[in-house]
């Protein structure tokens, strides 16, 4: 097996989306039996911006498109984060170590029945809109300094 130092990381693009109220999307992963809760992301596809693989996801994993949503921010810089040695190998074909991530901040601009996660590739089994600072507490333990690192990037947009 391949030294977790020796393997890069997956480049990735995040979505914090916020509703009219300054909640923000969180749904819980379909792919585990314990209770995860993310914010939209995924990786960036060869040829592809971060901006516009952060599009695509939105549109892949909650059904909503580019006309649905307002830009805010983009964080500046990267986020990382590293899998548990017990995920090395048997996630993503074993390439990456983790990933790094670049992270936007979009308004929501439709209403609750445009979200949809009945997509092709289904990534979420039900969502709701939580205060942005809970977040860290729903995530799998090791996104959660990245995810604190995310609301703190952001922190100056959200209301407390």
């Amino acid at each position: 097996m391949t030294a977790k130092t020796n393997l890069p990381y997956r480049p990735c693009a995040g979505v914090m989306l916020l509703n009219r109220d300054g909640l923000a999307f969180a749904g819980q992963r379909i792919d585990t039996t314990m209770e995860a809760w993310q914010m939209p992301q995924g990786g960036i596809d060869p040829g592809e911006t971060a901006g516009q693989a952060a599009i695509r996801e939105l549109g892949e994993e909650i059904g909503v498109g580019h006309d649905k949503v307002e830009l805010i921010a983009q964080a500046l810089g990267d986020f990382h984060y590293d899998l548990p040695d017990d995920l090395i190998g048997k996630v993503w074909k074993g390439k990456w170590r983790g990933q790094r991530q670049t992270w936007f901040l979009y308004r929501f601009l439709g209403e609750d029945l445009d979200i949809n996660l009945a997509t092709d590739h289904p990534e979420f089994s039900t969502w709701r809109w939580v205060d942005p600072h809970e977040l860290p507490a729903l995530i799998v333990p090791f996104k959660r300094k990245l995810y604190e690192d995310v609301i703190a990037a952001f922190s100056p947009y959200l209301k407390r």
